[in-house]
């Protein structure tokens, strides 16, 4: 079957991360091909979530800070206020696409969206993610593919607090330094998120072969799942 023609961006505004999750899984295991790929775009309150690879010891010192075991691939990140999360709900088998070809299309996604705003980036053919020139690392990348559909996705850091990835080591790696585009642009002004998010956007959906969005809100419902 085709995929439809439309692309589903669902907005969440800050939620938790256990429901978001949860949800996440709902709509993998609920979806038929039929069903709308779809966009998450939200940010979670305090949380260090650790991949199926992750190891305790890369937890350094948690504190009051919640850590989650979770299905997606990588090791530990911390996801908090500040940081756009877009989680990628994809038919990948209906396109065609291998899990590398996804991955390389994601981080090119956020290397052409920072460009736009004269930061340079790279990924790196060890160690998914996107980084600055320097090695630090400014976005975040996992996912999980279930029967040939993804969910999960990326974390971009735009202004939040970069203590906690201090308690930890940053995917896995002691010593990897954490960026955020704040400290690049020199100042960062509020409305220029919203736009931040629809430039990300329009690169993921162009990657992907989508022209058409459908821009929706809140969790989805299990009727939407088979629309």
């Amino acid at each position: 079957m085709e995929k439809p023609g439309y692309l589903v961006v669902r907005r969440l505004g800050t939620i938790d991360y256990q429901l978001c999750w949860q949800s996440m899984r709902a709509f993998t295991d609920g979806r038929d091909p039929s069903v709308a790929d779809e966009l998450w775009l939200l940010e979670h309150p305090p949380v260090f979530t650790q991949g199926q690879a992750g190891k305790a010891e890369h937890v350094l010192a948690a504190g009051d800070i919640p850590v989650i075991k979770v299905d997606r691939g990588g090791q530990v990140t911390y996801h908090g206020p500040g940081q756009l999360v877009v989680y990628l709900l994809i038919d990948i088998r209906r396109m065609g696409w291998g899990v590398r070809h996804l991955v390389a299309s994601i981080e090119q996604s956020v290397i052409g969206l920072l460009a736009e705003y004269g930061i340079a980036s790279v990924s790196r053919s060890d160690a998914p993610g996107v980084y600055l020139q320097n090695g630090a690392k400014i976005a975040a990348l996992g996912l999980k593919v279930r029967r040939g559909r993804c969910f999960h996705g990326l974390s971009l850091n735009i202004d939040l607090d970069l203590e906690p990835f201090g308690r930890i080591n940053p995917c896995g790696y002691a010593g990897q330094t954490v960026a955020r585009m704040k400290d690049e642009l020199g100042s960062w002004p509020a409305p220029e998120t919203q736009r931040l998010e629809q430039r990300l956007v329009a690169h993921l959906a162009g990657h992907m072969g989508y022209t058409e969005l459908q821009s929706v809100h809140g969790l989805p419902v299990q009727s939407e799942m088979r629309d």
